[in-house]
């Protein structure tokens, strides 16, 4: 059977590089053909500090991928993220030419740029201009102001923008390997295309993508994207808390905290202990079962706390019908939707991947959320580009930028 479209999300983790190839079919269904990661090298807090090593472990993933997929891959989405990363709310106004009755197609691309106008750092680019809603004359809750009569046209946007040269990183890694570059995402942003759905986007929800150095996260409200950020700790920061307070090799400390640990104090049998067994170059011990968990719970209230004090800042918590999801790979920790719940007050679920077919593992494990979340995005940019307009202004920053790598 002919393959329609096939595209590879690739996300450059603190933890894991991951590919997913997979073929967009022609009905809108999404089927992942092959899943492809390898171990981190040159990456910290989300941020590539080793160019060489990192591009070695996209080359692995990549060709992970390859051979599982039986694809050759050429071009990627690739998900950035990292603290550098923010993000603000700004409104961009056109007034239409006087000869001019309806509103047009091209008018969007005026107020869009109207919009970025609004001062980022001069080190910092844009990475998304991703709309909210339009206003045409003053009315409020345009869905499609395109045929409308009006003189003035104004749209509001939720405007993502990151450090240039370390976005710049990235890229040059895939332009080493000679691979091209889809589209730059915000990787809460495509975990958030994975994982929910129209309603929990109207009815207002928060993502939270916790990694292995940092949690990402993005909040829906009135089917928009309102607010988004990073804050620099995940799952890597349990890990070496663990091997500090317990005086154990990371590794050791690594597999402790996914197999035995949990983010629950209070509930151990008391003396409970983990045994840890003797290997080459380790004299095996005995680890009390309510200090593993009393450091995990530390680590991960400290993390969600960050993370509500940069939530308060938006004020939309009061909007969030359908609570907060958790995904990446540090939100299987056992207990972490319980502490999430008591520390947001609102409901907490741990999700996976939606409306996708295909290698089961994949969609099944949250690691994965975000690069099927890219292949989402993909679809999502293929099937409706504005008239044209998302592609070129795609073409458009992908010419700027290998302009300035060059």
């Amino acid at each position: 059977m002919a393959r329609d479209k096939i595209v590879v999300g690739l996300e450059v983790g603190t933890s894991k590089v991951c590919a997913v190839a997979a073929e967009l079919k022609s009905d809108g269904t999404i089927q992942i053909l092959g899943v492809g990661e390898a171990p981190s090298r040159g990456v910290r807090k989300g941020e590539i500090v080793d160019i060489d090593n990192c591009g070695k472990c996209i080359r692995e993933a990549l060709a992970d991928a390859e051979e599982k997929s039986d694809v050759m891959i050429k071009n990627v989405y690739l998900g950035i993220t990292g603290a550098h990363v923010q993000s603000f709310n700004n409104r961009g106004s056109f007034t239409l030419p006087e000869e001019q009755e309806k509103v047009g197609e091209d008018d969007f691309a005026r107020v869009q740029e109207a919009a970025r106008k609004a001062p980022i750092p001069s080190q910092n680019m844009f990475l998304h201009t991703i709309l909210q809603t339009y206003h045409v004359d003053g009315q409020d809750g345009i869905l499609n102001p395109i045929g409308m009569h009006g003189r003035k046209l104004e749209a509001d946007f939720h405007i993502i923008h990151g450090v240039a040269n370390r976005i710049k990183n990235n890229i040059q890694c895939l332009i080493d390997l000679d691979i091209e570059i889809e589209d730059i995402v915000f990787t809460p942003y495509a975990a958030a295309q994975a994982i929910l759905d129209q309603t929990q986007k109207n009815t207002g929800a928060i993502v939270v993508d916790i990694g292995g150095g940092t949690t990402g996260y993005i909040v829906y409200t009135g089917g928009a994207v309102k607010q988004s950020g990073v804050v620099g700790i995940g799952g890597d920061h349990i890990t070496n808390d663990l091997s500090l307070g317990l005086r154990i090799p990371m590794g050791k400390a690594e597999k402790l905290k996914i197999e035995e640990g949990s983010c629950i104090v209070g509930n151990c049998v008391p003396g409970e202990v983990v045994a840890l067994k003797d290997e080459p170059g380790f004299a095996g011990r005995e680890i009390e079962r309510e200090m593993l968990n009393t450091i995990i719970n530390l680590r991960v209230r400290e993390t969600f706390e960050l993370l509500k004090r940069e939530l308060d800042k938006g004020r939309y918590l009061d909007y969030i019908g359908s609570g907060m999801v958790l995904t990446g790979g540090s939100s299987s920790l056992h207990g972490i939707q319980q502490v999430a719940e008591e520390i947001f007050q609102m409901p907490v679920q741990l999700c996976r991947a939606q409306n996708v077919s295909g290698v089961t593992s994949a969609f099944e494990n949250p690691q994965y959320s975000t690069a099927i979340g890219l292949v989402k995005y993909a679809q999502a940019t293929l099937e409706d580009e504005s008239g044209g307009l998302l592609g070129w202004l795609k073409r458009l920053f992908s010419i700027i930028f290998l302009f300035f790598l060059r």
